[in-house]
This record gives structure tokens, C-alpha cells and sequence, in this order.
């Protein structure tokens, strides 16, 4: 069995190093990597599940990108048309990458469509990164993207410890009780080693 908290609680410059080593040492994430720079779109960033889903499947032994849905590209283009988002869409769409299909949204239509999705309103994002800060639980708050020489840097408002800790801590910046525990229970269920922090009470 792996010592799969080995990392939890460590120094934070190590979890960012670890962290960085296994998005290099998946080609997946490589791949999505790449083609979202050769892109070029504004502000963008591979988020949340395929990053955090990947660091416990690493530290479980599991297989490359098990449990993970999708890849999930935000960018921030002020053209908030869906005409131009789409054609974003299609571009990725015709890429031939390994893995599961990348979803990629521009932060900046986000409140267009977020009530009718999710049944509260949403204001305007001011950047990916903003889009990123917003996400239901802080454990789901981190964002990759290459710059220079395929060097990895890395967006994490919360710091990394709830991802190497296996443990999914609210984020109470928006009502998002609904979604942060019903996202739990799926990623319990593929991911028996999490813990779910409960929503704080009103």
C-alpha cells in the first residue's frame, strides 16, 4: 500500500516541486499543456480536476488520469461573444490529444450563463485566475500552464496542502454547499482516501 499523505503537511516549496513533477511525468497533462500554449489564447490555464485528480492518482498508484472527466482550459478574452468561444471549442476539439476531451470556457462569459446552469447569479469574472478563486472547494483552487522552456508554473490561491492532505475544504466565497458536497461524494467514491471537510454552518 503507498504512503499516499507523504507529502501532506510538508514544506510548501516541496509540495510545489512535487506537484510540477508529476504534471511533467504525465502525458496527458504534457500534451494539453502544449497545445493550449501553441493557442495563444488570453490568461489561459489548465484548472482544477485534472491537476489535483492526477496528484492522487500518483500518490495512490493509480493509473494515469483515472476518474478524471474531462480537462478543463479557462482563458479571458473580452470578445464574450459565443460565436468566438466557440470557435475556441471547435479548435480544440480537432486536436488529436490523448486523454479525456479538454472543456475550454472564456472566464469572461461566465456570468452570461452561470444562473441558468447553477441557480444563483454569478458577477462578471475578472480573470482566469479570478475564475480559479471562485471554485466551490479551496482544494480544487489550482491552475498549470508553461511558460518559457516548458517550465510549469503554477496558480494555487490556497497554497497545495488540501491536495497532498486528500482532504476537500469548502470555499464559502459563493453558496456553493450543493456542489462542493455533491462533487465530494463523486470523488469519494473514486477516491476512497479523501476526506470531505462539511460546508461551515450559516
Amino acid at each position: 500500500m503507498t504512503d499516499h499523505l507523504r507529502f501532506s503537511g510538508v514544506a510548501a516549496d516541496v509540495q510545489l516541486a512535487q506537484l510540477r513533477q508529476i504534471i511533467g511525468a504525465s502525458p496527458v497533462l504534457m500534451a494539453a499543456l502544449r497545445a493550449v500554449r501553441q493557442a495563444d489564447l488570453p490568461d489561459a490555464w489548465i484548472v482544477s480536476g485534472a491537476i489535483y485528480n492526477q496528484v492522487w492518482n500518483a500518490l495512490t498508484g493509480r493509473a494515469e488520469m483515472h476518474g478524471v472527466k474531462d480537462v478543463d482550459v479557462f482563458y479571458f478574452d473580452t470578445d464574450a461573444s459565443y460565436k468566438a468561444e466557440d470557435a475556441v471549442i471547435q479548435t480544440f476539439a480537432a486536436h488529436d490529444l490523448p486523454g479525456p476531451p479538454i472543456e475550454v470556457r472564456n472566464q469572461a462569459r461566465v456570468h452570461l450563463w452561470y444562473e441558468t446552469h447553477f441557480g444563483v447569479p454569478c458577477a462578471p469574472i475578472k480573470s482566469s485566475a479570478d475564475g480559479v478563486d471562485h471554485f466551490a472547494s479551496r482544494t480544487h483552487c489550482v491552475a498549470a500552464r508553461l511558460v518559457g522552456a516548458d517550465e510549469i508554473e503554477i496558480y494555487a490561491p490556497f497554497g497545495l496542502d488540501d491536495i497532498f492532505s486528500f482532504r476537500l475544504t469548502p470555499n464559502p466565497v459563493r453558496d456553493n454547499r450543493e456542489t462542493h458536497h455533491r462533487k465530494g461524494a463523486r470523488q469519494q467514491a473514486v477516491w476512497p482516501e479523501l476526506t470531505v471537510v462539511p460546508w461551515p454552518s450559516p
